[in-house]
């Protein structure tokens, strides 16, 4: 079931809605601004049923807020109004509500009302999501990683946690592509992804096609040591999906990984550490390929031993 926020200091009015909509929908009330605030944030929900006229922060003051959040900017708020108040609907549309139900209720027209706007909300967040995948291999697509990689790396300094960069690519690719040709090339870019995809499924990872057989990874929260080890353990899974490669270059399709940790505050800014990821990746290939090579914080670098 979609979920729908209620916040409304009124318990009869936001329990009249909720016995309106209870049996399509998961319904979670608040009485004050500041704790509709909270839950919005907190939950995932498709509509914000928001009372104009409430005690301490009011509906205007809480929209605002929500507009201002990029986790709830885009769920749709419905105001709740009187039948006479047309000066604060006009004031909630002009400041983003989409629609407004007037009081008292009529069951059919909230029911119309709320029914529409969740549709529309889950089918802009379907199309969202489809230009922010890659449509190969089903893994977030470069435009979502240039998004996300931001939000994060902000996330990581403002908590002070360890943030991992890791750039990977399937080795000697063209080759492959030129022995097997393209659609085989294809699926090994799709086996790739969906190996990695499946090392990498904490709130915390995230995995994205940065172009062509090249990947980017990021992780939050490890030391360095340790994710370097977890790379090493996509880096063999990679290899041994025993997929072969052209005899003259390698027994198997594998992938060569470099990446860095740091440990904020830090002296530079993404961009830096994302370059210096990728010079890892290029030492991995200076190395012999189908390898990890990590640095640490103080840029200290670990090398995947000889096999």
């Amino acid at each position: 079931m979609k979920k729908i926020l209620i916040v409304d200091d009124s318990v009869l009015q936001a329990t009249q809605l909720k016995s309106i909509l209870k049996d399509e929908y998961d319904i979670t009330i608040a009485q004050k601004g500041e704790e509709g605030l909270r839950l919005a944030g907190e939950g995932d929900f498709s509509l914000i049923l928001l009372d104009v006229v409430m005690p301490g922060m009011d509906g205007f003051t809480l929209l605002k807020k929500l507009q201002d959040d990029n986790a709830t900017k885009n769920v749709p708020v419905i105001l709740i109004t009187s039948l006479s108040d047309v000066a604060s609907e006009e004031r909630g549309l002009i400041l983003g509500a989409v629609d407004y139900i007037t009081k008292p209720f009529h069951p059919l027209i909230v029911r119309a009302r709320v029914n529409t706007h969740v549709k529309l909300y889950q089918y802009r967040k379907q199309v969202e999501q489809q230009s922010m995948t890659d449509q190969l291999t089903g893994i977030a697509n470069r435009r979502r990683y240039e998004e996300y990689s931001i939000i994060r790396w902000n996330e990581a300094n403002r908590l002070q946690i360890p943030f991992s960069i890791c750039m990977f690519d399937i080795d000697r690719f063209k080759v492959y592509n030129d022995t097997f040709g393209h659609p085989a090339g294809d699926k090994v870019i799709s086996a790739v992804a969906q190996t990695a995809a499946s090392y990498l499924q904490r709130s915390t990872d995230f995995l994205a096609r940065y172009g062509g057989e090249e990947f980017v990874a990021i992780a939050m929260g490890d030391q360095a040591d340790k994710i370097f080890g977890h790379m090493k353990k996509i880096r063999q899974a990679i290899e041994d999906l025993h997929i072969p490669h052209d005899p003259s270059v390698a027994q198997w399709v594998t992938v060569s990984m470099g990446g860095i940790t740091v440990c904020p505050p830090v002296e530079h800014g993404y961009g830096f550490y994302l370059q210096f990821a990728d010079t890892q990746l290029y030492d991995a290939k200076r190395h012999g390929r189908n390898r990890v090579v990590w640095a640490d914080e103080r840029l200290k670098q670990m090398l995947e031993k000889e096999r």
